[in-house]
């Protein structure tokens, strides 16, 4: 294994990059925007500039992820999609590695897919590490200790739930739903509630700035869509309240899978996750009111990591930093 320089997690929502030596360096939508040639379609928009595309242009242009749950959509796509932001960090072809995040139940075809994917930009090694594996890292875990540690990343495009110790993950599973199923549900509601269809976009600006899992929350902002009856622009206050419907179906999932995934282990694994506590991670982590929440509707002691959203990458960049631990890791992948 050679010095590896850079760690990328390519997730539904962002990409994120870490090079060695100089830090987090990238942060971008993994968004591409297309438009229909003769010649086929032509991308005219990569990450924040695809994103900043959303609901502007005419309604030929697509603005899509071509990565879903884990799954490449669209290879090419993805390709091109990765190639300009290496070539905005500097990316030399054939002479370095990099490791790449992913999530906890990905087939080995995915797998497969994304080494293919990494060797064809021009890397000369690839590893494959799970995410939640760097999150642990990232959160300050030793994940090379006898003792349990369960870690939940609640990611853009999946949340991850995974039993991890001595360098390996002893149990996890993967739910198909994350901070952008939100984003989608929360657009469903306003069109089926207020009768206005709101762009993804806006939602995931509701989502951040207005939800709340706290009920007496009176957090409120105004949107503007397109009226379902008459097809003109309509304006509407949505409240704390109005997204609570949402985010609660979605965090009850969640933790129903935590306790499924507990009440299947050993009695002893499970008394070190007593002891330890369940560490939430991911950018959903971040909502307000989930402490509260939790301490509510959750059985088993916690705790929510600051940078919640970073926490994997910068995990990530830990390891580029120790070898011996990464050797270990991928010793019982």
């Amino acid at each position: 294994m050679n010095k590896i320089k850079y760690a990328i997690e390519i997730g539904g929502a962002y990409t994120k990059i870490y090079v060695k030596d100089e830090g987090f360096a990238l942060c971008e939508p993994t968004l591409i925007s297309a438009e229909p040639t003769p010649q086929g379609y032509k991308i005219i928009g990569l990450g924040k500039q695809a994103k900043d595309m959303l609901g502007k242009t005419n309604e030929s242009v697509e603005v899509f992820s071509p990565i879903a749950n884990g799954h490449i959509n669209n290879y090419e796509y993805l390709k091109q999609l990765l190639i300009y932001y290496f070539d905005q960090l500097g990316f030399k072809k054939k002479y370095e590695s990099c490791m790449v995040l992913v999530n906890v139940a990905l087939s080995e075809k995915d797998k497969n897919n994304f080494i293919a994917l990494l060797y064809d930009i021009g890397f000369k090694e690839v590893f494959l590490i799970p995410t939640i594996i760097c999150s642990a890292i990232g959160s300050g875990k030793n994940i090379s200790s006898t003792k349990t540690n369960l870690v939940v990343n609640i990611g853009g495009a999946n949340t991850d739930v995974a039993v991890i110790n001595m360098n390996s993950i002893v149990k996890g599973a993967t739910l198909g739903i994350g901070g952008r199923a939100v984003d989608v549900a929360i657009a469903n509601a306003i069109a089926y509630n207020h009768g206005i269809v709101v762009g993804v976009s806006q939602c995931e600006k509701l989502k951040i700035e207005v939800g709340s899992l706290y009920k007496n929350d009176n957090l409120n902002m105004e949107i503007t869509g397109v009226d379902v009856e008459s097809k003109i622009p309509r304006s509407y206050i949505i409240s704390s309240k109005d997204l609570l419907e949402v985010l609660e179906p979605f965090f009850n999932e969640i933790i129903r899978t935590i306790d499924v995934t507990i009440t299947s282990l050993p009695p002893e694994i499970s008394t070190d996750i007593i002891n330890n506590g369940v560490l939430f991670t991911g950018g959903m982590s971040k909502i307000n009111g989930l402490e509260s929440y939790l301490r509510k509707n959750f059985k088993y002691p916690f705790k929510i990591v600051e940078d919640a959203e970073n926490v994997s990458i910068l995990g990530a960049g830990k390891l580029l930093d120790d070898k011996d631990l990464l050797s270990k890791i991928l010793e019982n992948i």
